[in-house]
């Protein structure tokens, strides 16, 4: 893993000096909001990625030229290359700049460095939920009509069909991922953490590797504010030293700043008043399931309200959100019109039981779920943590994507299925969608789980019954 470490001091100083930048790996989802902002800044930018894509035709649309091979060649001519901890040392483009002395910027120093300039910088941390929670801070933002500028890992509605949009230079949200510790080179003066446990073993060596990262991370706002989940207990654990202003929200714990009570759910949709220290501040009627989007709710609320956002537009920006793409998505009718089809991006024990937790509360009958495990350390390091995660319902298992990883574990989905009662594995997507359309019932919902390319069954139950596009 190469990487290289710029302060916002260094990077402006590349930028003085630097106008034709160059994106190894463009078409990633935090790359290619990059890539967006520079350009829009006036910077010449080109880029390189394996495939097309929605997300690099949408690149090609700004007028940003894109190489879909990686080759030596694409960089000559630029000023400096921007890319992430993903490209291997002997990727051709990285070669050529390091022998040829153009600047090398990795990407979350790149990243912070743009999210240094605003006035009130926001990075939604947490091992879940930071998709979701950040879409919904945005979400408030953008109905309280403030311009925030937004960077998101997940496709939102709002930004019509992307995962940023540019606004003003007062509010920055953004969506701040532990992996490699990338979210240490962010700039954040408000810090959220919803949650800490055990994830990355291809890189965290434990969770106390995990804990002191987290502890680093909120310690860059140590002027500014920690935004935290009380109910965590490492959470509380990491929170224990920090020096500025911290804000704890929750369910079940005292001295709260921000707590949920008078909890009750409709057709699985939570309602709840949020509480703000002894005074009530809403009732809110989520559009969203499940308990966590309870949490993910506090936090937003939470962050808006530091940012001076009145209690009216929060309610109105809360009850008004109805999801990410790929967060229990909706995406319509199959089998004849028997079930309802879901797409959903967990990939954690975690997040599965609370995803499922909520499916069943809202489901009519019977909930399968088609989960395609991500990645083999994490399958292998969280196996039996997986294996409790599906009770209640009906789960089909896909080949393990293996993202950045070669199987040196022997694990497999196989594996896992024989682990559980009642579960299936079958060895492709083709075979997976056939089975379901002989077996679902009437009022059945059917999941499709994972952070891979499982979503692509998505498109194997036929244009007719499956063009529904609503979020539940």
């Amino acid at each position: 893993m190469y990487k290289t470490y710029h302060s916002v001091q260094d990077i402006d100083k590349i930028l003085e000096k630097s106008k034709n930048i160059f994106f190894i790996g463009i078409g990633g989802v935090s790359m290619s909001s990059l890539a967006h902002i520079s350009a829009e800044k006036g910077l010449n930018v080109k880029g390189s990625d394996r495939t097309m894509s929605p997300i690099t035709q949408k690149l090609e649309e700004q007028n940003i030229e894109i190489f879909y091979e990686h080759k030596a060649e694409n960089v000559k001519g630029c000023d400096a290359v921007v890319y992430t901890a993903a490209i291997s040392e002997d990727n051709p483009e990285l070669v050529y700049a390091k022998e040829h002395g153009i600047e090398l910027i990795y990407r979350a120093d790149y990243l912070g460095y743009i999210m240094s300039k605003y006035e009130y910088r926001v990075g939604v941390s947490g091992m879940h939920g930071k998709s979701t929670a950040t879409s919904m801070t945005s979400h408030i933002f953008l109905n309280a009509k403030v311009n925030p500028t937004v960077i998101l890992g997940a496709v939102m509605k709002e930004l019509e069909g992307g995962t940023y949009r540019r606004g003003s230079e007062k509010y920055f949200i953004m969506e701040a991922c532990e992996y490699c510790d990338s979210f240490l080179s962010f700039t954040p003066n408000i810090a959220v953490v919803l949650n800490i446990e055990m994830d990355h073993p291809d890189y965290f060596k434990d969770l106390e590797h995990i804990k002191d990262s987290f502890r680093k991370y909120i310690s860059i706002a140590d002027n500014g504010f920690a935004v935290v989940n009380w109910d965590d207990c490492n959470v509380r654990d990491i929170s224990a030293n920090y020096k500025g202003k911290l804000i704890k929200f929750g369910i079940n714990s005292e001295d709260l700043d921000y707590k949920a009570v008078n909890i009750s759910y409709e057709n699985g949709k939570p309602c709840f008043d949020i509480i703000k220290g002894e005074k009530t501040l809403a009732r809110i009627n989520l559009s969203v399931t499940g308990e966590h989007n309870i949490m993910n709710a506090l936090a937003s609320t939470a962050v808006a309200d530091i940012c001076n956002i009145e209690a009216e537009d929060i309610k109105r920006g809360l009850e008004s959100y109805s999801g990410a793409d790929r967060r229990m998505e909706y995406k319509g009718k199959i089998c004849g019109g028997k079930a309802d089809l879901y797409e959903d991006y967990a990939h954690h024990p975690t997040e599965i039981k609370a995803t499922l937790k909520g499916a069943k509360m809202l489901a009519k009958n019977d909930v399968w779920c088609v989960f395609q495990p991500h990645t083999y350390t994490r399958t292998a390091e969280l196996f039996e943590d997986f294996a409790k995660s599906f009770s209640g319902v009906k789960p089909i298992f896909a080949d393990i994507y293996a993202a950045r990883e070669i199987n040196t574990t022997g694990i497999s989905s196989k594996h896992l299925a024989d682990r559980i009662d009642g579960a299936l594995y079958l060895d492709s997507f083709e075979k997976i969608a056939d089975y379901l359309k002989e077996n679902v019932a009437h009022d059945d919902m059917v999941i499709i789980m994972g952070a891979g390319d499982v979503n692509q069954i998505c498109t194997l139950f036929g244009e007719s019954e499956n063009d529904k596009k609503v979020n539940a």
